[in-house]
């Protein structure tokens, strides 16, 4: 799976630079095509417009131009060739904007248009400057085919009309044989000059879809960096709210807990102390009559009575907390006498691995003997009635002048869900229990200025290692709060 994952990280990673290259060829088409229909709707008006003034030349200025040459009918020629050259290219203009055809339908009108003025005016010399105009404009195109289209439709009029109809195309009958070239290479230059043009403002286009591309590509970056962010932040938000809520429910559990233990427990008392004297009673009136099962449960009397005094003074314990007062206590006896006090089980065996030599540290005895017993005990009841266990008790000084003590068992382990849960109160994985223990251990430790972590391999065993900052200063002790 995670190779997998791995993977799919590194082939998202590579098609990034696609996933840009891609949008810039989208966005490039896409202005392209913005510009060339913009450059055809420019065209339709031209087209129109040409015509009117093809109409109005052949009316005023032909006559003047061709006179004593030929008598022709220069009006019909602009009305009805003019139409030609003007209807068909706004059809492809106003029907099919912005496709290659009808650019290069375009430059075919265009530069037909020009041999038609330069007709119109009886070859004047200064109506063949329509020619580079004409060229000029069809550059906006951004597109250098079209410029090779209209230099070809340049090159076959010339040619056709100077060797049909030379007074047509130079203004008169037997123009010099350079002539043809001369206008043919003004108009290759041109059109050469136009195309580098094209060709450039085509790079500017492209360098500007790449820029866009990247804007969107840094954007959508910094929009999903502060959307995770914001989700974070509000994650945060709601993880204190419940937090804050968790605790005021603690507070208030703890304090009614508080109440309900000290009233609880001078009738416990009571209990316990009239149930030691009937027992004592009974047992120095015994004469045989008495029914076998009355000391049976006058046990199970004692035995709930003891587990509600300890319940009792558990949530007293976790509701008023003390200040730890630390002093130098030997560790190795300690522990001996936690696990004295942990009830006996059978095929369970507690050892003490702590050694006599460890620096003796700074505790409060009854404090950290609690911290033990509640260990050692949570420890052997891990470990399942139907095997035999061990349950290790060890403790070693740390390179950085602190030291540690660890409790391990080889049972089944804690689940890693529980297991980020053990040390909250209320919390327990046993059928009976209050899930106080590891919460009041939790609060001595850190009342000893330590630290407690759990540790497990779920059906291997767990353990549970206390850290000391240092084992002979016992200014790292800091009060527990309530």
């Amino acid at each position: 799976m995670a190779l997998s994952v791995s993977a799919n990280s590194k082939h998202a990673l590579a098609s990034v630079p696609q996933r840009l290259e891609a949008r810039a060829a989208a966005l490039l088409a896409l202005h392209l095509r913005e510009a060339r229909e913009r450059v055809d709707a420019l065209f339709t008006w031209l087209m129109l417009g040409q015509w009117a003034i093809a109409v109005l030349v052949a009316a005023f200025v032909s006559p003047a131009a061709w006179e004593g040459r030929a008598r022709l009918p220069h009006l019909e020629t602009a009305v009805l060739l003019g139409a030609a050259l003007s209807l068909f290219p706004v059809m492809l203009t106003l029907l099919r904007p912005g496709e290659a055809g009808t650019r290069h339908g375009v430059a075919v009108s265009q530069l037909l248009w020009s041999a038609l003025f330069i007709h119109l005016t009886g070859g004047r010399l200064a109506t063949h400057f329509h020619l580079f105009g004409s060229l000029a404009v069809l550059a906006f195109y951004r597109d250098p085919k079209v410029l090779l289209t209209a230099v070809g439709t340049v090159l076959v009029d010339h040619g056709v009309r100077g060797a049909l109809w030379p007074e047509s195309l130079f203004g008169v009958p037997h123009p010099e044989a350079w002539r043809f070239l001369e206008h043919g290479f003004w108009v290759a230059v041109i059109a050469g000059v136009l195309s580098v043009v094209s060709r450039d403002a085509l790079r500017e286009l492209r360098e500007k879809a790449r820029r866009q591309t990247l804007s969107e590509h840094t954007g959508e970056q910094e929009l999903a960096l502060r959307t995770g962010q914001l989700d974070a932040a509000v994650r945060e938000v709601y993880a204190f709210r419940d937090h804050t809520a968790r605790q005021d429910r603690l507070v208030s559990l703890g304090q009614l807990t508080a109440s309900v233990s000290h009233e609880l427990r001078n009738p416990l008392a009571a209990a316990r102390t009239a149930h030691a004297f009937i027992v004592r009673r009974l047992r120095k009136t015994e004469d045989g009559a008495l029914d076998p099962r009355i000391p049976r449960f006058l046990d199970i009397i004692d035995r709930e009575l003891q587990a509600c005094s300890v319940i009792v003074s558990n949530l007293l314990d976790y509701a008023k907390g003390r200040a730890p007062r630390v002093r130098p206590c030997p560790l190795r006896p300690l522990v001996e006498e936690a696990i004295s006090v942990v009830p006996v089980r059978e095929g369970v065996r507690v050892n003490n691995q702590v050694q006599d030599g460890l620096p003796v540290p700074h505790l409060d005895r009854e404090q950290f003997r609690q911290v033990l017993v509640n260990l050692i005990q949570n420890a052997v009841e891990a470990i399942p009635p139907e095997r035999v266990g061990e349950v290790c008790v060890h403790a070693e000084a740390r390179d950085d002048g602190g030291w540690c003590l660890r409790v391990t068992d080889d049972g089944p382990g804690i689940p890693a869900p529980m297991l980020e849960r053990i040390f909250e109160p209320m919390f327990t994985t046993k059928l009976h229990g209050t899930g106080l223990g590891l919460a009041i251990v939790k609060r001595l430790v850190q009342g000893h200025g330590a630290r407690i972590q759990a540790e497990s391999d779920f059906g291997r065993g767990s353990r549970f290692t206390v850290l000391f900052p240092d084992a002979r200063s016992p200014e790292h002790a800091v009060p527990a709060h309530p």
